[in-house]
């Protein structure tokens, strides 16, 4: 078995050996390469201790030296080397009390979460496999190393980290090993939200992303995620659906491209329904001004997974506007860009196709060529570089003050009444028709102020 190691990796692992000590590459660099993937990292374990590998190397980072990872600088990449260790006991499923250093590879593999990530290599020696990580990875298998309680005992986010190998590479997870999952799900109360948001974002954007339904059958979206349950035992009696609010969401989520934001609108976009779910006389299911409940629950949502500001404006106001079905008209659409925002309106267009292709058959064509209308009305408006907010007008709030009225908020409401005037007329975005308006409009203003 042979990996193709870079050259700066040969490089820190010879320095190493040729001092004496044992080097590999270990962890996901090597389970990237047997899977013939391009590695984001390579990390290197050894029997040298940290203070001895400083002293093979002019520049390195003491980044978690208690642990025994130094940072070794070769140019401007980085490589974590981290001496072998035993972990003490775990009180908290995340961290050790203490750690041990040991100068035996195997000790420090049993430590390792997955068989596929507890695989070392080196030139000289070849593959260390002692745990069939090979035989897995042939299998597409998510197996724990030993036994998989203490694995998930000793850090609970290897349960997410299961679900989420399971949805980037398609593997199954071994059945002893989702048994602990079921069993320690709970557990996960103790893993801060920031970590779980970065492996429920790796799960989202991986090809797998309908695999959350096993963290739902496991028991783990009820610690992080509880309306993702809720939405998964919430039937949708409606000639447009034809699963539960939940199995849509899993089918749009697939249905649209590997981009955070989108995923993450896909997840929450119907977050509100099970709340607004009413039936009528024929038993027909209806879940009106679900959107605007499902933008606040969806700012909630991320604000508790401590999801940053910008995506949290950006995916809760799509979702606000998931439903909004301007008429087919240039005047509409432009109106329409206005009132979502020019950043939202074009992402509208994939959700949107993602929302129809997990729905029932029901209209499906219909729908899409809907959107597929609409969007062509929305090039065609800004290919022709046609105003639709305050910052294309042809002119500003100086030209107001020019023409007579004294600052104020009143002026932002004189370009307001401009604004909706070149919205439906676009021709009439010049300097010379917008200053002719200017003294009517003064006027009018000072009435109504």
């Amino acid at each position: 078995m042979h990996i193709t190691l870079p050259q700066n990796v040969k490089t820190i692992i010879r320095t190493l050996e040729d001092a004496g000590f044992e080097a590999f590459a270990v962890g996901g660099c090597v389970r990237d390469s047997l899977l013939h993937r391009s590695p984001e990292d390579w990390d290197i374990t050894t029997s040298a201790l940290p203070e001895e590998v400083k002293q093979y190397f002019r520049r390195t980072i003491d980044t978690g030296i208690k642990h025994g990872t130094v940072t070794v600088m070769m140019g401007s990449d980085s490589y974590e080397v981290t001496t072998y260790r035993i972990d003490g006991t775990y009180e908290d499923s995340r961290h050790p009390t203490d750690v041990t250093f040991t100068r035996n590879l195997t000790e420090d593999l049993k430590r390792r979460d997955f068989t596929i990530n507890a695989m070392a290599y080196n030139e000289r020696d070849g593959l260390i496999d002692v745990f069939g990580g090979m035989q897995d990875l042939e299998r597409k298998c998510i197996r724990a190393v030993g036994d998989p309680r203490e694995r998930f005992g000793e850090d609970a986010l290897r349960i997410l980290r299961a679900l989420r190998f399971s949805a980037q590479l398609g593997y199954e997870i071994e059945p002893v090993t989702r048994n602990a999952i079921c069993e320690l799900a709970p557990t996960l109360e103790n893993i801060s939200a920031e970590r779980i948001r970065t492996e429920l974002i790796k799960l989202l954007v991986s090809p797998h992303p309908e695999l959350l339904r096993e963290a739902y059958e496991t028991g783990v979206t009820r610690v992080f995620l509880p309306e993702f349950d809720t939405m998964m035992q919430t039937v949708q009696n409606n000639p447009h659906h034809d699963s539960t609010v939940g199995e849509h969401t899993l089918r749009s989520v697939s249905a649209v491209g590997p981009d955070k934001n989108l995923r993450l609108i896909m997840l929450l976009h119907d977050v509100g329904k099970p709340q607004c779910r009413t039936e009528d006389e024929e038993h027909i299911h209806h879940f009106h001004g679900h959107c605007e409940v499902g933008y606040d629950m969806a700012r909630a949502i991320m604000r508790r997974l401590k999801f940053d500001n910008d995506t949290i404006y950006t995916v809760s106001t799509v979702i606000r506007y998931h439903d909004y079905n301007p008429p087919l008209q240039s005047n509409a659409v432009r109106r329409a860009v206005n009132k979502t925002g020019e950043a939202i309106f074009p992402l509208l267009f994939p959700v949107k196709r993602a929302d129809i292709m997990a729905q029932s058959s029901y209209q499906k064509q219909e729908k899409l060529q809907y959107v597929d209308h609409l969007q062509d009305i929305y090039n065609k408006i800004i290919a022709a570089h046609e105003c639709v907010s305050l910052k294309d007008l042809a002119i500003t709030g100086r030209d107001v003050i020019q023409a007579g009225m004294k600052p104020g908020k009143e002026i932002g409401q004189v370009l307001e009444w401009l604004l909706e005037d070149v919205i439906e007329t676009p021709e009439h975005n010049t300097p010379e028709y917008l200053k002719e308006q200017l003294p009517d409009l003064i006027i009018k203003i000072q009435k109504e102020f």
